[in-house]
């Protein structure tokens, strides 16, 4: 039993055809995905990620940082310019500061980038001659 059509290949072997094998099921086709997802199982994960994310959402309560506790001193608030030193200005000089400090005590003296296969080993014999 045929599907009807030219006889194509079963799974790349040659002289096997496309042939329905059991009734009730399709033919194989040359059609093959890769690393398919499953749609019930990824409605599941994003429902789940979903409700999880109302629930904390629903069931933590406000900040209520209008009325001040028994104990609190604020103290003066910060302006925009104490701000951005303080969150943006610092971390950005640390980074550099960390940063130069490994560029300038690095050790390694092989800066140039590294010829790979035959070229390299041509150049290496073409430098000792």
């Amino acid at each position: 039993m045929t599907t009807g059509g030219p006889e194509r290949p079963l799974y790349g072997i040659p002289g096997a055809a496309a042939a329905v094998r059991d009734p009730g099921r399709a033919a194989l086709s040359d059609v093959r995905y890769v690393c398919t997802v499953d749609k019930k199982n990824a409605l599941r994960v994003g429902a789940l990620a979903a409700g999880t994310t109302l629930m904390m959402l629903l069931m933590s309560s406000p900040a209520l940082a209008v009325t001040p506790d028994d104990g609190d001193d604020p103290g003066p608030g910060l302006s925009v310019i104490e701000t951005l030193g303080l969150f943006v200005l610092a971390p950005l000089a640390i980074f550099l500061l960390i940063a130069g400090l490994v560029w300038v005590l690095d050790g390694s003296t092989d800066r140039e980038p590294k010829a790979k296969g035959k070229a390299s080993a041509k150049a290496k014999a073409d430098a000792k001659a």
